[in-house]
């Protein structure tokens, strides 16, 4: 069974510790991504929406949609009409709206407080969905990953972006290093919350990544599932669709 991993103590919700760290961290969220990935989570979000094949005309869900970079960036490569994006923590929702009305994307993109592992939506509501460093931070990763299958449309894919274990020697020890001590230490002089900078670290070891969430998937009800790593394995972009019945 996965370990649950949560940012401040061992009691208590992990839902709402997640909302409160992200609440926490929200002003610096966007300049600590670009900072401490050097632009690449920008590189990462592209190649990861490349694989909806969706059109102009498509309903789209972002899962933890944080600052909306994933919908807006679904909305640029035309693979949405309209993109529905929920959160758990108030802030970022609030940022994102900020992005969207100053780029007048928020009559395309609508932001909505949401549970990710009690969507507010029908079944078979969406034709495809994408979740970008949000499924390592569900309290019930399986509930979480069954309501995205139920809200989903049959034959609808599913795109997910997450941090990954690399496993390339020298890399893999130089990126744990900087993972575990270096990282922890730029966010808590930056963020003020060091603790949620020590969370990424250990939420990402204690994440079941490659084959092993690939078959959470198919437990999920998603088939034809595939990953591909990314710089050296640092993340994955893993694709699946909704089983037809």
């Amino acid at each position: 069974m996965q370990k649950e991993i949560k940012p401040y103590q061992p009691e208590g919700s992990k839902k709402e510790q997640i909302s409160r760290m992200f609440d926490n961290i929200a002003r610096r969220y966007d300049f600590l991504n670009r900072l401490l990935s050097l632009g690449t989570d920008r590189v990462w979000r592209k190649k990861a929406i490349r694989n909806l094949p969706t059109g102009p005309d498509s309903l789209l869900l972002d899962v933890a949609t944080g600052t909306a970079d994933l919908a807006i960036e679904m909305i640029r490569q035309g693979k949405a009409g309209k993109v529905i994006g929920v959160d758990i923590a108030n802030e970022m929702l609030e940022i994102g709206r900020q992005k969207l009305k100053a780029r007048a994307l928020d009559s395309r993109i609508e932001l909505q407080y949401g549970d990710s592992e009690n969507l507010p939506f029908d079944g078979n509501t969406f034709d495809g969905m994408a979740v970008a460093f949000g499924v390592r931070n569900y309290e019930n990763l399986p509930k979480g990953l069954l309501e995205m299958a139920r809200v989903m449309k049959e034959g609808g894919t599913l795109v997910v972006l997450e941090f990954s274990k690399p496993r390339i020697f020298p890399f893999k020890q130089i990126y744990d290093g900087y993972f575990r001590y270096l990282l922890p230490l730029i966010g808590k002089i930056t963020s003020r919350d060091p603790k949620a900078y020590r969370y990424l670290y250990e939420s990402v070891q204690a994440f079941p990544d490659r084959e092993h969430f690939l078959a959470e998937l198919e437990r999920a009800g998603f088939g034809e599932g595939s990953y591909r790593s990314l710089s050296l394995g640092i993340c994955c972009i893993y694709v699946a669709k909704k089983k037809t019945t």
